[in-house]
């Protein structure tokens, strides 16, 4: 204990920082595009579908000189069950304990949307920088402009940066504005972290993302997928994952004729977690239902949305 209090005492000397930068918006502005982009590693799952993020996760960027730690949060909502008020307990979390706020937005949504949400944003004290995403959509700099104007006056103490995550266009100048704002700080992971998320986690979120790819409606919202099963050997994986949904209908559908579309899904999930770990990797998927899961706390805190 007292080795890391010299070593955290030496970064605080050294002119170390360090911050948590938390990134909160409306579903399906880009939040975790930017965040991938921030972090530098494919740290959050990304597909056109809302509500995507579930929970919170941190990306990890170290240098010598600093550690920033960002959160990627799930998108605002109105909940309409129990596993949604959980999201948004998370959104709301992320208000609470950051040295530096991103809020996002892009050049299509509404600006009141969840005007609630945004009041809050509004009083904030903490550095807020407001990313504009999707810049790329626009026509002209005129609209640009009359955007970062109307942005300007319902958020006058944050600081603006139009961007476009998919074309890293203004991205280095936001990363730069977050350097220069970290406080004075040792670290708060190791040097070698990258993220406060097990490996099991990443094995779920990349076959849930195959879930939202291959399946239409309301078929992924209604899965959770829990890893039963983790060997890690030298040169590979084995991996049992189950796939929960809340109807007998729904596990007929996810199975598909002949089990065609859990192969589909189990082939795209290997080779995605083959190259996230860089190992091979024996991968089995089960499909399992377990009624009405998210509204039932027992089973919520079983996924990990309530601690």
């Amino acid at each position: 204990m007292e080795d890391t209090n010299i070593t955290n005492a030496e970064h605080t000397e050294n002119g170390h920082r360090a911050g948590f930068v938390n990134i909160v918006g409306n579903p399906n502005v880009g939040k975790s595009t930017l965040m991938n982009d921030l972090v530098g590693e494919r740290i959050s799952i990304i597909t056109s579908k809302a509500q995507t993020t579930r929970h919170r996760i941190m990306g990890i960027v170290n240098t010598p000189e600093y550690q920033i730690v960002y959160s990627d949060t799930p998108g605002v909502l109105k909940p309409k069950y129990k596993l949604q008020e959980s999201m948004l307990e998370f959104s709301e979390g992320a208000l609470t304990d950051a040295d530096i706020l991103l809020y996002v937005t892009d050049v299509v949504e509404e600006p009141e949307k969840n005007k609630d949400f945004l009041d809050r944003v509004a009083k904030e004290t903490m550095p807020v920088l407001l990313v504009i995403n999707k810049v790329d959509l626009l026509k002209d700099n005129a609209q640009l402009e009359a955007l970062v104007d109307a942005w300007h006056k319902r958020l006058p103490n944050a600081e603006i940066f139009p961007t476009s995550a998919t074309e890293n266009f203004n991205v280095q100048n936001l990363k730069d504005r977050i350097v220069e704002l970290l406080p004075p700080s040792p670290p708060f992971f190791g040097k070698d972290a990258l993220t406060d998320k097990p490996a099991r986690f990443f094995v779920t979120e990349i076959i849930r993302e195959k879930l939202l790819l291959n399946y239409d409606k309301e078929i992924p919202y209604s899965t959770e997928v829990l890893v039963e099963k983790f060997e890690e050997k030298e040169n590979s994986i084995h991996i049992m994952t189950v796939i929960y949904v809340e109807r007998d209908s729904q596990k007929g559908i996810i199975i598909g004729k002949g089990g065609e579309k859990i192969k589909k899904v189990g082939i795209e999930s290997r080779m995605d977690i083959e190259k996230f770990f860089g190992k091979k990797v024996h991968l089995e998927i089960f499909v399992k239902v377990e009624k009405d899961w998210r509204n039932r706390e027992n089973k919520l805190r079983q996924f990990g949305y309530i601690e």
